[in-house]
């Protein structure tokens, strides 16, 4: 089914806050990938509002498997006359003929099925697709390149780090199959590292913790999106674990903010954290859930947690965004649930 637009004041608030930066990009031409994925919605819808009302005469184009499948996705935006789709899988697409400006590489696939039954595929997915992506913007004239790279790179945070920053340099186990993700974000960041070194292109590095907003599926493996997925359909919300992990959610119109600033203003390869610092654990993100949207919603808790163990997290230190770049969270975490479930009520 047709997704519907995303909320017009959640279009403004990205324009108002990122109306100083678009100037440079008026005529020019911008890549996308991952472009019809979550990421890629927010970024490719907020581009299209953005475009419109700045009458920047810009132009994207998509990497996309299949632009049938997005324009029953997201009609709205495949109609858009400044919008082109590219058909082509990430790891071997065929460059096309035209120059860009810029490019935002967000393809990635981060399930946890294919990391188990095939992890091979996602690790060359990653490798092969940043190779590639690099390939074009070499090729291609452009002048700066978004990776949108993982707070996964960290490896397990420490007990005794709350924030993780981007100074911290330990790192996932190699040894560790489930490791494949942040492994291939890890030589991804690395691959950029060493294009940026060879060449004028400046590379940014985002890495990216946990969202919330339309767009999100309720129906996979984002805790947040299955408990307001259980609140809108009447189940019970089901913890499978204890409820002690602590994570922390940054509303997506918030993600395209920090985005769309980092590509036009961060300083080449230096990596900074996309997130929120407000942490709470997964019981009190399901009761969060349930009291934003003010349903009488049954919480199950499948073990009880170990007496005197410390809680396992994945929570980011966002000082450098707030420093480097002036980015703060706009929006509360209990309006990001309610904006996401109205979303979603609407399909």
């Amino acid at each position: 089914m047709p997704r519907p637009p995303l909320p017009a004041a959640d279009l403004d608030h990205i324009l108002s806050q990122t109306r100083t930066l678009w100037e440079e990009m008026r005529d020019k031409r911008i890549f996308i990938t991952g472009g019809t994925g979550f990421f890629g919605c927010w970024l490719l819808e907020s581009f299209s509002h953005i475009n419109r009302q700045l009458g920047l005469n810009a132009r994207a184009t998509i990497l996309t498997r299949n632009r049938a499948d997005f324009a029953r996705k997201c009609p709205h935006l495949a109609d858009d006359p400044a919008i082109s789709f590219h058909t082509g899988d990430v790891r071997s697409f065929l460059l096309p003929d035209d120059d860009f400006d810029y490019v935002i590489h967000a393809a990635t696939e981060t399930t946890g099925k294919q990391a188990v039954e095939r992890p091979l595929d996602m690790l060359t997915t990653i490798i092969d697709g940043t190779e590639r992506v690099l390939d074009l913007a070499r090729t291609r004239g452009v002048r700066k390149v978004l990776l949108t790279s993982s707070g996964a790179v960290y490896g397990k945070q420490p007990t005794g780090i709350t924030h993780v920053g981007e100074d911290y340099l330990g790192g996932p186990d190699p040894l560790d199959p489930a490791s494949v993700y942040a492994e291939g974000k890890r030589v991804s960041e690395q691959m950029c590292a060493l294009q940026a070194t060879q060449s004028s292109i400046e590379i940014k590095i985002a890495r990216c913790f946990a969202f919330v907003g339309p767009h999100l599926p309720l129906d996979a493996h984002f805790a947040i999106g299955n408990f307001i997925g259980d609140v809108l359909a009447g189940r019970p919300i089901t913890i499978n674990g204890d409820g002690t992990p602590r994570r922390s959610y940054l509303y997506a119109s918030d993600l395209a903010i920090w985005l769309w600033t980092m590509l036009f203003r961060a300083p080449s390869l230096m990596a900074i954290n996309v997130g929120s610092s407000d942490d709470l654990s997964i019981l009190e993100l399901a009761q969060a859930v349930v009291q934003s949207l003010g349903a009488p919603t049954e919480i199950q808790v499948a073990k009880r947690p170990t007496p005197g163990a410390a809680s396992a997290r994945y929570v980011p230190s966002v000082d450098r965004a707030n420093t480097a770049l002036g980015l703060h969270q706009t929006v509360s975490l209990q309006e990001a649930i309610r904006r996401t479930a109205e979303w979603h009520l609407q399909r």
